[in-house]
Parts: structure tokens; C-alpha cells; sequence
């Protein structure tokens, strides 16, 4: 099918960006890589009045260094997040997760940012920015910027912080050093679909013990969930197959996931475990 008619804005700056989004309407979609938003305006499920088109603002691309925090900038495609040398030597969890995102001709086109503020549950990278406790960086009317953590970015199914005027800008994330084993498990039918339910995971250990345990689900909920008591269970303990195995039976708890065609909740709960415990094991290294 066809879009619905609309207006459209090509900025090249972040302050074109807003005073585009200011000028546009009642109803303004923000277009990034554009593999969400062109399918659903094909289809008409969503005719915006005007499209603001980000690629050609470089100052949108790229990821940088910032004292103990790498900046990925929202516009920095998948493509480019998966042969930055800085995620290689401190990202290691997303660019796991990147690898799994649907097709090279996605990745090529589909950015960073914009997957993370399409916000869809079954997504990859919403819960790999919810375990390294990744930080938004939100430009909005007048050029005045806040920071959201992730923990508060996601609000409910494909709804986050973002609010009318805004624009998501930058995503700063932790380095992750040598001591930090990180692993991203992933079930989905056939290769290139969304998740069934996948684990992100991050584990700092010594001497045998873990110290910090990170761990985040995708499509057990309408947001991404951190699993807290698979992480209270794993801190302090001896890394064995017996204590991950203990303390992933647990990662489904306070979780809230759907029954659909793909499976059913009760399915996605068993999932949510096994995943847990390999993602847990990889990443301690076992």
C-alpha cells in the first residue's frame, strides 16, 4: 500500500530537528532508520502529518568516549555499533545483541536509537540498555536536554519518556571492563524474527564469587524487566552450574508476559529460565 500524504522535513542539525518537530502538527513521527515507521504508514495503521527525517544529522551519529561512559549517538546504526572499536573493547552485551537484529539490510539501515525509542517489547536492545543501566539523553524544546535512566525510559508497550517536542539524542552507557562477562540469549522461531523471550546478562566475579550480576529480559511484559531476584539470588555465590541453575528458576518472577500465536505465558516463563541460566553460565564463563 500506499502512506497517507504528508509533510516532510529533512533537518541537518539537532535545532532544525526540534524546530521541525515544533512546525509539524498535532501528529509528527520522527524517522530514523525508518524499519518500524514505513511499514506501519504503508499499511496506514499510522498516517503522521508530518515525517522529520534524522539522517542527515551527523551530529547524531558516532560513539565517543566520556570518562567511564561510552556516548552512542541515536543516529549510530546497527551496522556501525557492530564494527565500532570502542564497543568491541567496552560493549560487548550490545554488540551481542545487535548481531541477532533481523537481517544486514536492517542493520545497515535500522539505528541505535531508534530501535530503543520504538520501545516494542519483543526489541533487543531495550533490555541490553536496561542491564548496563544505560542513560537517555533527551534534547527538547529551546535545545534544553535531561537524562532519563533506563529504568525510567521505558514506560509501557512502545511508550517511553519521550514526550510531545522531544528528541532522543545520545545513550550513555558504562564501560564494562575485563572483569565483566557478558552474554545475550536469544529464542526465536526462525533466524531474523523478533524474540520469543531473550536474556541479557552482565556478571562481574572474583575469586570464584559473583559480585554483580546484571540481568534483563525482553518480551516478558510490556516493558523490558530487570530479573532482581535472580540477581539477589546470584550475589556472593560460588559460580557452579548447581547456584545459577538455583537462582535462574527465578527469573521469571514479578514478570508479566503474553499469551499469543508464538507462545503462551506460562511457555515464556520456562523460556525466560533456561535462557537465564546459559546467559548467566556464559557470561561467568562456564
Amino acid at each position: 500500500m500506499i502512506p497517507a500524504a504528508f509533510a516532510y522535513a529533512r533537518p541537518t542539525t539537532i535545532e532544525e530537528a526540534l524546530q521541525a518537530i515544533a512546525d509539524g502538527g498535532d501528529d509528527v513521527k520522527v524517522l530514523a532508520g525508518g524499519q518500524s515507521l514505513i511499514p506501519v504508514m504503508r499499511l496506514r495503521l499510522a498516517a503522521p502529518e508530518t515525517v522529520v527525517d534524522l539522517t542527515r544529522v551527523a551530529e547524531l551519529r558516532g560513539v565517543c568516549e566520556d570518562g567511564d561512559h561510552l556516548v552512542i549517538g541515536a543516529m549510530t546504526t546497527h551496522h556501525d555499533i557492530l564494527v565500532d572499536p570502542l564497543i568491541a573493547a567496552y560493549g560487548a552485551l550490545i554488540a551481542e545483541a545487535t548481531e541477532t537484529v533481523a537481517d544486514p539490510a536492517v542493520r545497515h539501515r535500522g539505528t541505535f536509537g531508534g530501535a530503543l525509542a520504538h520501545a516494542d517489547p519483543a526489541g533487543d536492545l531495550p533490555a541490553v540498555a536496561l542491564a548496563l543501566d544505560a542513560e537517555f539523553v533527551i534534547a527538547g524544546p529551546g535545545g534544553a536536554r535531561r537524562t532519563v535512566a533506563a529504568a525510567d525510559f521505558f514506560v509501557d508497550y512502545l511508550t517511553t519518556a519521550l514526550e510531545d517536542g522531544e528528541l532522543l539524542v545520545e545513550v550513555r552507557v558504562p564501560k564494562l571492563g575485563a572483569e565483566w562477562g557478558v552474554r545475550y540469549e536469544k529464542f526465536n522461531r526462525v533466524a531474523q524474527a523478533w524474540s520469543i523471550v531473550a536474556v541479557a546478562a552482565a556478571v562481574r566475579h572474583e575469586a570464584g564469587r559473583i559480585v554483580e550480576a546484571r540481568i534483563a529480559l525482553t518480551n516478558m511484559g510490556p516493558t523490558p524487566i530487570r530479573a532482581k531476584a535472580t540477581e539477589a539470588a546470584l550475589i556472593g555465590v560460588d559460580v557452579s552450574l548447581e547456584t545459577v541453575t538455583a537462582a535462574a528458576a527465578q527469573a521469571a518472577v514479578g514478570t508479566s508476559p503474553s499469551s499469543d500465536l508464538n507462545a503462551q505465558a506460562d511457555y515464556r516463563e520456562h523460556l525466560a529460565q533456561v535462557l537465564t541460566k546459559r546467559a548467566v553460565l556464559a557470561a561467568a564463563g562456564i
